[in-house]
Parts: structure tokens; C-alpha cells; sequence
């Protein structure tokens, strides 16, 4: 009899752990994201070099290279999902996408509700308009002017706090069109990505006028307990390329630069 009784008791301790163990892996992402053998990414795919389609329609660029080296690295595939700048953090809230790879800037307000990995990158922020535009030589020029940014931007907040008139859009180019139509007056946006706008239309009517000083770029993940554990291994994955230097590498590929360390 006493025997019977600790073999129940023991089967009950066994399933009581395994019942531990499976609610442990459903609150957990990592494990869900492992189980499921893919880890879902949010990403515009129309922001050179960051996220973009190249000649061939493929999409490339900074961040899907960073992604696919995160995805490897967890031992799954990388499921890049396009979409607009607005709905990458109304995605990450509803669990539509694990992570947003798309050049998001750190801010203390994000940090909020969203757990940053280690900074990628560190960007550089210019003010740029019409090449013929005489009155905006500085940041501080914006009061009262129109500039194109994505809402909810870092850039645009930005502009808005120097007292700039908004008008949102949903791309560089859009951006780039508006100013040189003359619908805005100017843009603060990421150096490398007016810098590769140059490159690809030299003869494009606009002009840099401020460089101002870099920001940290960083992968964001829902705060929650049960993402602790996905930030980790990403922190992980990106430590061991930046040491082996494999960050450095893509980032001279897209950037021409090395910009995974601040200056």
C-alpha cells in the first residue's frame, strides 16, 4: 500500500513538472517562436538601405541581413512581414509580429512599453530641403515651416518639437517628392538613407544644410516576461557578430561605413 502510494505520489510531482514546464514554453516566445520554426518580422522594405527591393524585386538591405543572422542564429527562419512604419508597433502589441527590424531609433518613451536589444547602429540625423532654399540653414529654422516625416517617427518628433508644421507620409521617396515640389520645406531624416538617395538620383534638387549628432539604433520585442528570454538570445546573436565582425561587415556593405560603434 505504501508503495502504490509513493508511486502516485511521484506520478503526480512528474505531471504536476511536465504541466510546469508547458505552461513555462507557452508564456514564453522564444520557445513559441522555436516550436513554430520561424520568428515573424515587421519591416517597411521601401527604406534604402535599411529595408528595400532591389533590381530583382528581392528584398534586401541592412535589416534583413541583421534579421536573417538573428533568425539563424535561434535556429529558425526569418519571416519578413512588409508593411507601413505606422503599423509596425501596432503589430508588435497584438503579437501579429515577434520584432521589428526597420532602423527604429531608441527613445525613452518607447522603452516604456518595448525592451530594446543592444544598439545595431548609430545613425546620424540631417536636416535636409530644396536645393534653392535659402531660410533653413539649422534645426532651429523649423518654427513655422512644413516637413515630411512617418508619424510617430523619431524624426518627426524631432521636427515637431522645433516647432515644424507636419505633413506625414509613408516613404523617403514620398518625402523626397514633396520637398522638391516645394508641398514641404524641409525633412530631418537618417544620413545613410539620404546619402543612398543621392547616390541613386544625383541630380536630385535638394541639399543637406545640418548633420546632427548620431542616435543609437536598436531591435525592439514587447516588454513582458515572457519576451526576456527572445531579447536575450538576440543580444546574443548580435554580440557574436559584432565580435566576429560580421555587423561591421554588413554595415560597410550598405553604409559604406562602419557604423556599429558610436562615434
Amino acid at each position: 500500500m505504501r508503495e502504490k502510494l509513493l508511486r502516485l505520489l511521484a506520478l503526480c510531482v512528474a505531471l504536476g513538472l511536465l504541466a510546469g514546464l508547458t505552461a513555462s514554453a507557452e508564456d514564453d516566445l522564444l520557445a513559441r517562436i522555436r516550436e513554430r520554426g520561424s520568428i515573424t518580422i515587421a519591416t517597411e522594405g521601401n527604406w534604402a538601405p535599411w529595408t528595400y527591393h532591389d533590381e530583382n524585386d528581392e528584398l534586401v538591405g541592412l535589416d534583413i541581413e541583421i534579421g536573417k543572422l538573428i533568425a539563424e542564429s535561434l535556429g529558425v527562419r526569418a519571416e519578413f512581414v512588409e508593411t507601413d512604419w505606422n503599423s509596425i508597433f501596432g503589430g508588435i502589441d497584438s503579437g501579429r509580429f515577434d520584432l521589428a527590424c526597420n532602423g527604429v531609433g531608441y527613445t525613452e518613451e518607447r522603452a516604456e512599453k518595448y525592451t530594446f536589444s543592444t544598439p545595431y547602429v548609430y545613425t546620424h540625423k540631417v536636416l535636409v530641403v530644396r536645393d534653392d532654399n535659402e531660410t533653413i540653414h539649422t534645426i532651429d529654422d523649423l518654427e513655422g515651416k512644413r516637413t515630411a516625416n512617418s508619424a510617430s517617427s523619431t524624426y518627426a518628433a524631432i521636427a515637431e518639437e522645433h516647432g515644424a508644421i507636419l505633413t506625414y507620409v509613408d516613404s523617403l521617396a514620398e518625402t523626397i517628392t514633396l520637398l522638391i515640389q516645394g508641398r514641404v520645406d524641409a525633412t530631418v531624416n537618417a544620413q545613410v538613407s539620404i546619402d543612398t538617395y543621392l547616390k541613386q538620383h544625383p541630380d536630385a534638387r535638394i541639399k543637406v544644410v545640418q548633420v546632427m549628432d548620431g542616435d543609437p539604433v536598436a531591435y525592439p520585442v514587447l516588454k513582458g516576461a515572457d519576451t526576456d528570454s527572445l531579447m536575450d538570445a538576440i543580444n546574443a546573436a548580435l554580440d557574436a557578430a559584432r565580435q566576429d565582425g560580421r555587423l561591421a561587415e554588413i554595415s560597410m556593405k550598405y553604409f559604406d561605413r562602419d557604423l556599429t560603434v558610436p562615434d
